[in-house]
Formats: C-alpha cells, structure tokens, sequence
C-alpha cells in the first residue's frame, strides 16, 4: 500500500460519518453461542450465518457514501432435510429481531403460468413486518390502553354525573349575583357529583382488584363482518393482492354496531384492542415496517434445489419447462429491485436471502450461472449421527423430551428417561436414516410418537383409575421392546418409523 492509499483509508476511518457498533449488539461469537442453545452441531453454517447477520450491522453503520454500495453476502445451505437448515434461519431472525418469511421455491412459476409469482415472497415478507411492528407498539401503548379502558367501563357501570360548573369570572367583573334558589340547585348538583365520584372511585379499585370480572355488562360492539376473506385468482401476482386492498377499502366503510351481553373481563379485552388500535399511528407503524423490510428483512427460500434442472443424468430433461423461468424471474429479486406492495414500493437491495436445498440429483452449479453469483456463500451441513440424536433429544431448550416431560405433567405424571434409553432412541433414529430415507432430526418424532403412543392415548383413564404410577421411568430394555422389532425389519420400518 503506497502512501497515498494510506492517507485515504485513514481519513476514510476518521469520517464523523461511520458509527461504532454499541456494545449491547451480539457478536458473531454471541450468535453461534445463542444459536447452539436451540441447534446441535452444524458449526460452519452457524458461523456463515453469524458472519452475514454482523455485517448486515457493520453496513448500516459505515459512511452514508459507501453504505448502499455493500451488497448483503447470500448464503446457500446444502444439506439433507431435517439437518437444521430452516431452523438456523429462523432463529436468526429472532435473535436479530428481524421480519422473517420462508417461501418453497418449488411452489413458484415461471411467469406466464399458473402459480404464485416471485414477488410474493416480499409481499409476504412486508406483512410479517408490518405485524411484527404494529405488536411492538401495542405494547408500548397497551399501558395507556389499559387505564383507557377502565374508564369506558366505569362509565357502562356507573355513569358520570353532569354537573352545574361554577361561573367563570372574567377580570372586569368585581362579584357574580346568584339567587337564591339557584344557588341551592348548584349545591344539591356538586353534591351529586362529588358523591358519584367517590361511587366511581370505589368501583374502580373493585375493577383493579379482580373482584368483578364475571360480572355481566352489555356492551356495544362494531360487526366484524364474517365474510371471510376476499381472494381473486388469476396469472399476475398483483391480483392476489387485489383481494387484500377491496378488504381494506370495505374495512372503511362504516360499521354495524350491535349490543352484546359479556362478562368484564371479555369486555376488557374487545375494548383494549379497540383503544390500542386508536393509540397506533399505522402511518408510523407502516414507514417502520417498509425501513425493516429493507435493512434487515431475511427471505429463507427452501428447496431451491427444486428448481435447479440437472445437467446430467435422466433427469436433464422433462415436462417440468419453468424451473429456468423461475430462477431468471428470481434473479432480479435478489439482485435487487423494487417491488409494489399495497403499503408502498419495497426496495429489495439489502434484503438477505438465504437459500437451501438437498442437492442429491441437482448441485448447486446447474442453477443459472447469474444466480450462482448472488449467492456467493455455500455451506455443507453435515449428516446427524448417533452422538447428535443424543444431544438434539437433551440439550437444547425444546429438546422433544423436555416437551414430552411438560405436558404429561400436565396429567400430574413424571416422565423420566434414563440415559441408555436415550442411547437406544439415537441408534434406533440412526440406523432407520441409514436403512430406509434419511430425514434428520424429524425420526426422533416418529420414534418418540410411536414409543410413547400406548402411554399418551390411555393415561386419562389411567390416573383416575389409580393403574399408574405417578412416576414413570422410560429404559432401555421398554424401548428395545417397542422399537427393537420394527427398526429391524426394513419393510415395516419404512411404513412405520
């Protein structure tokens, strides 16, 4: 670097322009370690992941003059189904706080042919935003909801009195004449009303207190208008969207009102919705959402390999003409363009895509070379093994049989599984993936539904019937009993396991 390039990049870093990252972000070290609480192994597409998610940071950061030339780094996960692939994705927009859609890109078309068009994934994308926003500010006003609320229904319960206010005097007037019998009528009102307001504030902490929530009140309420949804089909993608807008343009017109008998606290929860959608400045709620969607929305496009046509083998060719239409109607998406939504037009430049896909009869080169290049990542998420079904079914927080554990404590049962019957689970799950169709983590579930079947179906009858212990061991030797024949047999496994 010569001394010039220098002097550059030093007042390049020294521009007031680029901000540094605060310290309450998570950093890529952060996010795998968060990552790893809900997903076992897979450390290279954890690492990807968390790489793109800081950098998406570190660009919203940099001078304004470089900031929209930093295109996002997409990623392409390859790997068999029920690895972790969609999960990766998903909890990534959790811990980013980000609007997040899965799309299947087998259910697109080539435009020109019946189905869905590529731009839906953005309309989709800009819904989730939108109610991701409007839940975020809800919360912010649900406070002021809550007192707004109280007072409605103090005025169901106990309507305000209407008093006779004292007479303003105005600065030229020395005294005011009151008659006599006046005077008594504005007594008797203030006394009316400052006894309705102790009545008022009694019932209001009864409300408080929880005291009167079975009582019944009858409320009037605006008509919903069952009409269920309104959807015109058609070849272009903005006539799914026409529905959408004629359901909004009816949304204004005025409602029916109808009287309802309902207990407070139903009222409470119809009148709060009510009072926050007053409070929610949907214009702020919109503009908000349209910003997330362009700086941090993440479009997860599964099977993606689906649309890739082989370049080898039998299955060069078919009647399947619209995969190539897909790609090449894909390509200006994640390139980045602009796409009308009934909220507004979406700039899609710095949307991150993240693709992913088998790969067992296409490979990621028969994807259009254009496509190929805005997805210049590519991980390889490895097999499960036995070691991992063990961790998958202990470690993380929603590990199967921490859920199984919670809801038969719903039946005042205590599951337990020893640890050799864990080890009985992950070989029976490895070696079914081995024998009949590897599908990942999703056999733990087939084991565990037909492992427990007998116990979950009979166990109301059970506990009342005295016939079963409230502490209920699940070993190894029950598990080789239930499953040892199936996972032997080929034949029965594949339709069973």
């Amino acid at each position: 670097m010569n001394k010039d390039q220098d002097m550059t990049l030093s007042s390049e870093l020294q521009n007031p322009s680029v901000r540094r990252i605060g310290d309450e972000q998570l950093t890529p070290t952060q996010i795998v370690e968060q990552l790893d609480k809900y997903i076992i192994g897979q450390k290279e597409a954890k690492k990807s992941v968390a790489i793109a998610l800081r950098n998406r940071l570190r660009r919203q950061n940099v001078g304004e003059e470089l900031r929209d030339e930093i295109m996002p780094n997409n990623i392409i996960m390859i790997g068999p189904t029920g690895v972790g692939k969609t999960e990766i994705a998903r909890r990534l927009a959790k811990l980013a706080r980000a609007p997040f859609v899965k799309v299947e890109a087998s259910k697109f078309t080539e435009v020109g042919y019946v189905g869905r068009d590529v731009e839906s994934m953005i309309r989709d994308l800009v819904e989730q935003s939108v109610a991701m926003v409007r839940s975020e500010k809800s919360e912010e006003v649900r406070e002021k909801a809550a007192l707004l609320v109280e007072e409605r229904l103090l005025d169901i319960l106990l309507p305000p009195v209407s008093g006779i206010e004292e007479p303003e005097r105005s600065g030229d007037e020395d005294e005011t004449v009151v008659v006599e019998g006046d005077a008594e009528v504005v007594s008797d009102k203030n006394l009316e009303r400052e006894v309705n307001r102790k009545s008022r504030q009694k019932m209001l902490e009864r409300l408080r207190s929880g005291r009167m929530e079975d009582r019944q009140i009858e409320l009037e309420t605006s008509s919903d208008g069952q009409g269920g949804m309104m959807q015109i089909f058609g070849p272009l993608g903005q006539m799914e969207e026409l529905g959408g807008i004629m359901q909004d343009l009816m949304s204004g017109m005025p409602k029916k009102k109808k009287k309802r008998r309902l207990t407070i606290a139903e009222a409470r929860k119809l009148l709060e919705q009510e009072e926050v959608q007053k409070l929610i400045d949907m214009d702020a709620v919109v503009k908000e959402a349209l910003r997330k969607v362009e700086e941090s929305g993440i479009v997860f496009i599964d099977e993606i390999d689906k649309i890739a046509a082989p370049t080898t083998g039998a299955g060069g060719k078919g009647p399947d003409v619209s995969r190539e239409g897909v790609q090449r109607d894909l390509l200006p998406i994640v390139e980045g363009s602009a796409v009308s939504t009934k909220y507004g037009v979406v700039k899609t430049d710095h949307v991150l895509f993240i693709a992913s896909g088998a790969f067992h009869v296409a490979r990621p080169s028969d994807l259009i070379p254009e496509l190929q290049g805005r997805f210049p990542i590519r991980v390889e998420l490895k097999s499960l093994t036995e070691e991992d079904f063990f961790l998958i079914l202990t470690q993380p927080r929603n590990a199967l049989i921490k859920q199984y554990r919670a809801m038969l404590m719903t039946e005042d049962i205590d599951l337990e599984f020893t640890d050799e019957a864990i080890c009985e689970i992950a070989r029976t799950a490895a070696k079914v993936n081995e024998t009949v169709e590897n599908i990942g983590a999703r056999r733990l579930h087939t084991i565990l539904t037909n492992l427990l079947e007998e116990l979950m179906f009979g166990i109301p009858e059970m506990v009342t019937a005295g016939a079963i212990e409230k502490h209920v061991v699940i070993d190894a030797d029950k598990v080789r009993e239930k499953l040892g024949k199936v996972a032997a047999d080929r034949d029965l496994s594949q339709y069973i396991l």
